[in-house]
């Protein structure tokens, strides 16, 4: 039986980059297959990037409690773990890993309790997360002021969170999650 590994983490944290080394370090990690309610795009397939749902079959589903943590993040466009992909994975022996806002990692953890750790991915300072976001050049001023106020409040859950790993230093960060993962793992 596997285990599960949440991470969340404001926008511009070094999130999906400390993730993408995990994969990578044989550990037997496999993302979580979201739903969604948005049309696939260019070649996503059903069950294989996201299982595809229509907006009333999401909320179905949602009204029959099949999912551990899901957001409507525009009106009818709804993105959310299905408990019963979760526990498939599991079954067949895959450490599965989230990649999800605070709310849905705290959802999962509080679901899973001590077979699920969390860990919040936090930038050194409101400041350097700016700094970042800005330095990717792939958003507005407009669009990054409000992924920093997001942020602001994301930073508020991180006691929340079983490990916080502060990625001041992205070699230093990635080290720390792999050895807390493996360790996890080990246990």
């Amino acid at each position: 039986m596997g285990k599960l590994i949440i991470f969340s983490a404001p926008s511009g944290s070094g999130k999906s980059t400390i993730i993408n080394h995990l994969l990578q370090q044989g550990l037997n990690l496999a993302f979580s297959i979201s739903a969604t309610s948005r049309p696939p795009r260019g070649t996503e397939r059903d069950g294989v990037e996201y299982f595809f749902l229509t907006p009333d079959e999401f909320r179905e589903r949602i009204a029959r409690g099949e999912f551990l943590e899901y957001e409507e993040v525009y009106p009818g466009r709804f993105y959310g773990t299905l408990k019963a992909q979760v526990e498939k994975q599991l079954a067949a022996g895959q450490n599965v890993i989230f990649d999800v806002d605070v709310v849905g990692g705290c959802n999962i953890k509080r679901f899973y309790g001590d077979r699920a750790l969390s860990v919040f991915i936090q930038p050194p300072s409101v400041e350097e997360l700016r700094r970042r976001l800005i330095g990717r050049a792939t958003d507005s001023m407009s669009v990054i002021e409000d992924r920093v106020a997001k942020a602001e409040y994301e930073l508020g859950f991180a006691p929340q969170f079983d490990v916080v790993v502060v990625n001041d230093d992205l070699e230093r960060a990635k080290r720390e999650a792999t050895d807390v993962i493996r360790n996890f793992l080990n246990q």
